[in-house]
């Protein structure tokens, strides 16, 4: 899409509710009314990540495409990989509308979504159909008013595991009342004991990250690293919304719900490089909060991350936001010598330390 046709849809769209206007972006990918680029990749770009192959470390995060509706364009925008979801076992609204912000002045976005999804039936028959080629995954989630949440993460991903690359174990949305809580060592022990076992039973395991929060201290990131270790994970996604209000200016500052956009970066990249010292290089990470360049990629990939994830600076700049970042990261990587991601990746650690 041509930049002033991008920005008169982006512009139109910002003067509806945010919730109305994702849903008609979705619409618009699904009926092929948005030019997509299709795969982006070099040699220097291209890397592995907990053994898949990605054509670049530029992935979406989950949120965007909750129930998995647009599978095929998505694969064709420039992503390395695509994760859908928030899923949950069954259906569910969510919490009371309206519930999703722009923060226009400040680049960011708070939402209190609380899992709203079609469930685990529904999207599993759409990722049934998936498209080749693409790598795809799901971020597992709880139902609000389950008995025994641990259980409904490795519930979906029995379910749904036969059609992803990887999955995700989502305990850091803020959105969820007291969800945060599976986080602490003992709780997320037995949590994960339980997915790594559905994911033994599947045909073809897959791997299987961690998504945390951005608020967590050194102890309890110390402990978190301790517990991937002895469980069987592939990697860390960090990280998920803040809480954090710090310094920001739009009216929509008191909303209530998880914050994300470039008032993030900075906060979850000090996590993602104190995350890559603890684990000193053991397990892969994924760096997500506040991308929205090429240099953005860049730093989160030389803070100690292998891939990074977006989703809120396309609300503002648009999925030709995607290319431009692969192909910036490239020319950047060029530029520093590297011949590849993983020569680059934990080489700024230092800097967030």
């Amino acid at each position: 899409m041509s930049g002033g046709l991008e920005r008169l849809g982006l512009g139109l769209l910002h003067r509806l509710d945010p919730e109305r206007a994702h849903g008609l972006a979705l619409g618009a990918l699904r009926l092929g009314l948005v030019p997509l680029p299709g795969p982006v990749s070099t040699p220097r770009l291209r890397t592995t990540l907990a053994g898949l192959d990605l054509a670049n470390p530029v992935g979406l995060a989950a949120g965007f495409d909750k129930n998995a509706r647009a599978l095929t364009p998505l694969c064709r925008a420039g992503f390395g990989f695509v994760e859908v979801g928030a899923v949950t076992p069954r259906a569910q609204p969510g919490n009371p509308r309206p519930r999703l912000f722009r923060l226009t002045e400040d680049r960011a976005v708070i939402n209190r979504f609380g899992f709203n999804n079609e469930g685990m039936a529904a999207v599993a028959r759409r990722l049934a159909r998936r498209p080749a080629g693409g790598v795809i995954g799901l971020n597992l989630g709880a139902n609000k008013d389950s008995a025994d949440r641990a259980a409904d993460f490795a519930q979906v991903l029995a379910h749904c595991g036969a059609h992803l690359d990887f999955a995700t174990v989502n305990v850091s949305s803020p959105n969820t009342e007291r969800l945060r809580e599976l986080q602490g060592a003992e709780a997320l022990s037995a949590l994960l004991e339980g997915v790594m076992a559905a994911r033994a039973r599947l045909a073809r395991p897959i791997p299987v990250f961690l998504k945390i929060a951005p608020d967590l201290d050194d102890k309890a990131l110390a402990e978190i690293a301790g517990v991937a270790l002895g469980s069987g994970l592939a990697g860390i996604i960090a990280t998920n919304t803040t809480l954090s209000r710090d310094g920001l200016e739009s009216a929509h500052r008191g909303q209530a719900g998880g914050l994300s956009g470039a008032p993030l970066f900075a906060r979850s990249t000090r996590v993602l490089a104190r995350l890559s010292e603890l684990l000193g290089g053991r397990l892969p990470l994924i760096g997500v909060g506040g991308v929205g360049s090429a240099e953005d990629a860049y730093a989160k990939i030389r803070a100690g991350a292998s891939a990074v994830q977006l989703y809120s600076a396309l609300v503002y700049q648009g999925l030709s936001l995607v290319p431009r970042i692969a192909r910036g990261l490239d020319a950047l990587l060029a530029r520093d010598g590297f011949a590849s991601v993983a020569e680059a990746v934990g080489t700024g650690r230092k800097e967030w330390l």
